[in-house]
């Protein structure tokens, strides 16, 4: 089950939230699912404005050229350059890429920083998170708001954006009411299953692809209170 399914099977009307939405690609399924508004959020200004061409005429999707963390005000965006060549995917507030050779430069981009909690929302169903190691910083901001909504999120954490990144992220949502899951194949896993050594090895520089088999990166996190009736459904695949 990848990341839209699960959103799919669990949704329920109202907010979802889209955040390092780049080129749209759960920002459209999200906005095609029933009784949706979607915030989306993309600081890379290239992929920003793809975002806006996919999102045009929808009426249910506000886009937002800013990265999100636990302040207001501005951050740095660096992307790394391999062989000259835009990595758009490793954009980050939260590194930066100098040290992998003469083959990897940086470009970078003052980007305003905003945080969920300002938006005051009080129907927020569901979260994808990918920020490149910036994850914990983005819930910090949105405690409030995980709190009074208690949506069910979706997370991608790699060691290799950010060393103990897998350990406290999911410790940070504990601490909310929040069970964490993976899924491999096709069996849904606790995240004490999760063995870093073997599940998620991987490069840490963008002209290096290696990962080992299997990679596991996106978790899943279901509010404590309703956790159970939700992982029969997802284990169904059943809405």
């Amino acid at each position: 089950m990848d990341e839209t399914r699960f959103h799919q099977v669990l949704h329920r009307p109202g907010t979802l939230l889209d955040i390092g939405a780049h080129d749209g690609l759960l920002t459209l399924p999200f906005a095609a699912l029933p009784g949706s508004r979607v915030l989306a959020f993309e600081p890379l200004p290239a992929a920003f404005a793809r975002l806006q061409a996919a999102c045009a005429g929808l009426a249910n999707v506000e886009l937002h050229q800013a990265a999100l963390g636990d302040q207001v005000g501005q951050a740095t965006l660096t992307m790394p350059l391999l062989d000259g060549v835009p990595q758009e995917q490793w954009a980050s507030t939260a590194k930066g890429y100098a040290g992998f050779g003469a083959r990897v430069t940086e470009a970078s981009f003052t980007v305003p920083l905003r945080k969920v909690d300002e938006f005051g929302l009080h129907d927020l169903t569901g979260v994808k998170l990918d920020a490149e190691g910036a994850e914990y910083e983005i819930l910090r901001g949105a405690r409030e708001t995980l709190l009074r909504c208690r949506p069910v999120l979706t997370l991608e954490i790699e060691e290799r954006h950010r060393i103990g990144a897998t350990y406290a992220v999911p410790a940070y949502l504990d601490a909310l009411g929040y069970d964490a899951w993976f899924e491999l194949d096709d069996v849904w896993h606790p995240i004490r299953d999760f063995d870093r050594p073997k599940m998620q090895v991987a490069s840490s520089s963008p002209a290096v692809f290696t990962a080992s088999t299997p990679y596991v990166f996106v978790f899943y996190f279901l509010p404590r209170e309703t956790a159970p009736e939700m992982l029969a459904r997802l284990q169904r695949g059943v809405a």
